[in-house]
């Protein structure tokens, strides 16, 4: 989308198109550390600060996010 196109749509439009595009980002961040604890515990990776560490990260990154921003539709 374009710069021009995007700021042509309605102000609330905007605010629930960037709320669930950085919901799906945090939730893309927490499935891949967890990928990355599995993958640990399977040992194809090296573990670097186990995949526990990992599993908090990813829980964390759900909980700021429903926290923070909370359903998408519901500003």
């Amino acid at each position: 989308m374009r710069i021009a196109q995007w700021n042509s749509l309605p102000e609330d439009l905007q605010l629930v198109l960037s709320r669930e595009a950085l919901r799906r980002a945090a939730e893309t961040l927490a499935e891949h550390a967890e990928l990355l604890a599995e993958e640990m515990e399977r040992g194809t990776l090296t573990d670097r600060g186990g995949p526990d560490a990992l599993r908090l990260f990813a829980a964390v990154v759900r909980a700021t996010n429903e926290e923070t921003l909370g359903p998408v539709g519901h500003a």
